[in-house]
């Protein structure tokens, strides 16, 4: 192999923390950290007027709401709003994560739960335990986040057709309106579907 073989190839290694990727993964990967990357500078920028100004927020019925990382302001309107349960599937280490989330939700009177979802490894195990969390709390409004609502909307989309039943089309119609899976969600996607009957 020629030298600048090897340095592509270890830079390659670098970037993806010796993940595997093929080119075009790559590409759609930096296509889609850039968009996110303006997504969150726009909505901080924007003047808030209520909970729709929220990072991607996206209702999804009369118990869930979605959205991306809402700032500690934002979390207090959630609660205004009446939501009583807050589930972050990002982890902690999460570009944009407010790191005293957990207290600030606590002491508006909320119940937090944290679903660490790593990104390049969505489990099924991840997604088990979310339905659980979803489940026990079926009976008071949910605000699920992420950092961008990208791994939320995917699992939002899984648990509305898996167990609420919800038609596919429109499970998935409402996933599409934040972003359209990268190969390794979507691979994640059809291996949820075919282990859950």
């Amino acid at each position: 192999m020629c030298k600048t073989g090897v340095v592509s190839s270890n830079l390659l290694s670098a970037l993806t923390g010796g993940l595997e990727m093929k080119p075009q993964n790559i590409f759609s990967d930096i296509v889609l950290y850039g968009r996110s990357t303006w997504q969150i500078v726009r909505s901080r920028l924007r003047p808030k007027q209520g909970i729709e100004d929220i990072l991607n927020y996206r209702y999804i019925s009369d118990k869930i709401a979605t959205s991306g990382q809402p700032t500690s302001a934002e979390l207090e309107l959630i609660s205004q709003v009446g939501y009583k349960t807050i589930v972050n599937l990002a982890p902690p280490t999460a570009s944009n994560a407010l790191p005293e989330e957990q207290a600030i939700v606590t002491r508006l009177g909320m119940d937090y739960i944290n679903i660490p979802v790593v990104w390049e490894h969505p489990t099924l195990a991840d997604f088990t335990q979310f339905c659980d969390v979803m489940e026990h709390h079926n009976d008071q409004p949910i605000f699920v986040h992420c950092a961008m609502n990208m791994r939320v909307s995917a699992f939002v989309y899984l648990y509305r057709r898996l167990k609420l039943g919800v038609p596919d089309s429109d499970a998935y119609s409402a996933m599409q309106t934040v972003w359209e899976p990268n190969a390794t969600w979507r691979e994640f996607i059809e291996t949820t579907i075919a282990s859950c009957p």
